[in-house]
C-alpha cells in the first residue's frame, strides 16, 4: 500500500463512517420526499454506472486495459454489477447476491484497502467512492425497508460465489492472472494473512464467508421464519 495511506488513519475513519451515515442520510431522505425511494435507487445506480465508465476510460488512456488484466472479475466487480442491476430492478433474487456480496466481500475491501497509486489520485479516489456506495446502497435498501434476504438466500449467494470462483479460476489458470486473490494472497495487510498459506487460505474462506452470511442474515431470520398470516 502507498505509504501516505495508513489504514485506520482518521481519513479512512472518516471514509468508513461516511458510508452508514450517507446511508441513513439517504433512509432520512426518502421518507420526506414522495417517490424518493425510486429516485434514490436510480441516482445511486446511475453515479456507480458513470464512476465505472469513467474508471475504465481512464485504464484506457493510460494503456492499461490489456487483456487479460484489469478485467472485472473481482468479487468486488460482480458485486458492483448486481448492486446497479438491484437498484434498477428491484429484483429479489438480484439483491440476495448482491447483499452479501456487499456486506460481506466489498466491506472488507474497504476496511483493508488495496491501493496500487497513492491517495488522492484518480485510482483511490474511484476506489473509495465505488467500494462505499456499493456498500452505502445495501444498507440504504436494507434500512428503508425496500430489501432484506429471503429465506435460504444464504445458498444461493454461497452457491453463486462458488460458480464465480471457479470460472475465475479457470481464467486465472489459463492466463496466469489472480483474480481473487486464487494464485496468491495481496501484497497488501489483509484477513487472508490470518488465514494460513496457500491453498489453504482458500479453502478457509469458504468457512469465513458462510460464517458472515449468516451473521448478516441473522437480523431477518426471526421475521423471516415467522408463518404467514
Amino acid at each position: 500500500m502507498p505509504v501516505n495511506f495508513t489504514i485506520f488513519s482518521p481519513i479512512h475513519l472518516a471514509i468508513l463512517t461516511t458510508v452508514p451515515a450517507l446511508a441513513a442520510a439517504l433512509v432520512a431522505i426518502e421518507r420526506r420526499v414522495s417517490s424518493g425511494c425510486k429516485r434514490i435507487r436510480i441516482g445511486l445506480a446511475m453515479v456507480l454506472l458513470l464512476n465505472s465508465i469513467v474508471w475504465y476510460g481512464y485504464l484506457a488512456v493510460r494503456g492499461l486495459l490489456i487483456f487479460p488484466a484489469n478485467l472485472p472479475l473481482e468479487l468486488c466487480d460482480v458485486t458492483l454489477l448486481l448492486m446497479i442491476l438491484a437498484l434498477l430492478t428491484h429484483r429479489t433474487t438480484i439483491f440476495d447476491l448482491a447483499y452479501y456480496g456487499a456486506l460481506a466481500g466489498t466491506s472488507m475491501a474497504l476496511i483493508t484497502p488495496d491501493l496500487w497509486e497513492p491517495f488522492p489520485s484518480l485510482a483511490t479516489v474511484q476506489f473509495f467512492v465505488t467500494h462505499g456506495l456499493v456498500v452505502t446502497s445495501a444498507l440504504y435498501l436494507v434500512w428503508s425497508g425496500q430489501a432484506r434476504p429471503r429465506p435460504r438466500s444464504i445458498w444461493r449467494a454461497m452457491l453463486g460465489l462458488n460458480l464465480f470462483a471457479a470460472i475465475t479460476g479457470a481464467f486465472n489458470f489459463t492466463f496466469k492472472t489472480n483474480y481473487l486473490y486464487l494464485r496468491a494472497k495481496p501484497e497488501n495487510p489483509s484477513l487472508l494473512d490470518s488465514l494460513g498459506p496457500w491453498p489453504w487460505y482458500i479453502v478457509a474462506s469458504e468457512g469465513v464467508a458462510l460464517g458472515l452470511f449468516i451473521l448478516l442474515y441473522l437480523p431477518f431470520w426471526w421475521r423471516n421464519s415467522k408463518p404467514r398470516q
